[in-house]
């Protein structure tokens, strides 16, 4: 059974850092290219960044360029998502997945709320 848990989620202030984790099980990490994705109440999931499967390339909406850094770690079997310079309308639920979106069902997710 796949399984994807995402922590690192909470309440920060505009212009603030969150680090995200994704802990990942269930099948070879190492060979899986991974994303994360967001959702804000009323709004379509949407690709927040991606990563190759040995880290070696990197892609990120427009939104988050600049601020967003993902990164994995293939020994943990975890995928990161260093969040900078916080904006309200970063607030969403944040999720891990493949590429493609749905490749493994989807997780919990973890709540990021920026507000002052």
């Amino acid at each position: 059974q796949v399984q994807l848990v995402e922590s690192g989620g909470g309440l920060v202030q505009p212009g603030g850092s969150l680090r995200l984790s994704c802990a990942a099980s269930g099948f070879i990490f190492s060979n899986y290219g991974m994303s994360w994705y967001r959702q804000a109440p009323g709004n379509e999931r949407e690709l927040v960044a991606a990563i190759t499967s040995a880290g070696g390339n990197t892609n990120y909406a427009d939104s988050v360029k600049g601020r967003f850094t993902i990164s994995r770690d293939n020994a943990k079997n975890t995928v990161y998502l260093q969040m900078n310079s916080l904006k309200p309308e970063d607030t969403a639920v944040y999720y891990c997945n493949g590429p493609p979106r749905g490749l493994f069902d989807w997780g919990q997710g973890t709540q990021v709320t920026v507000s002052s």
